[in-house]
């Protein structure tokens, strides 16, 4: 199955058409780390990722990861090693928390973009996550939780995301 982002506003999850934001900087095919912008390509999914205290293991063909206190994605320039994977949280490297007081990484998963074998500064930590008021995110994709958890069930572990 292919997702398909059809326009800023739109997520094609096979008969579904779902709300959704992107980038507040708009598409681009030369991502650059803090750019703001959404990459465009077809992209495999991660795991999913979620937060067992706040709500309970979802349907999915998915892999299923609880969040813990210390899970964080790197965005580091300066960690080659570590950019784009997913860490344990240390303070000499710059990240992204995982485990957040607002509901917006209750249910993520990380898009395959720049994944294996990242290039430094291309880009990092384009996810898949939850919207309450649609704003525009830093690269990502945001769902409500109620198209977030149908489009969970509907997609397997070799679907893909095309963002045009």
């Amino acid at each position: 199955m292919i997702i398909v982002l059809k326009n800023k506003h739109t997520l094609q999850v096979d008969d579904f058409s779902f709300k959704c934001s992107i980038g507040k900087n708009g598409l681009t095919k030369r991502k650059v780390e803090g750019d703001k912008k959404t990459p465009i390509g077809t992209f495999s999914f991660e795991n999913l990722y979620f937060r067992k205290d706040r709500i309970s293991k979802p349907k999915t063909g998915l892999k299923c990861i609880e969040i813990s206190k210390n899970m964080a994605w790197c965005d580091d320039v300066k960690c080659p090693k570590k950019y784009n994977k997913l860490i344990k949280i240390q303070n000499n490297i710059k990240h992204e928390k995982l485990r957040r007081f607002d509901n917006k990484y209750d249910l993520l998963i990380p898009i395959k973009y720049n994944f294996n074998n990242p290039i430094v500064g291309q880009g990092s930590a384009i996810f898949i996550h939850l919207t309450k008021n649609f704003k525009p995110t830093a690269g990502c994709i945001a769902l409500n939780k109620k198209d977030f958890l149908i489009m969970l069930k509907l997609i397997k572990k070799n679907s893909k995301i095309k963002i045009l």
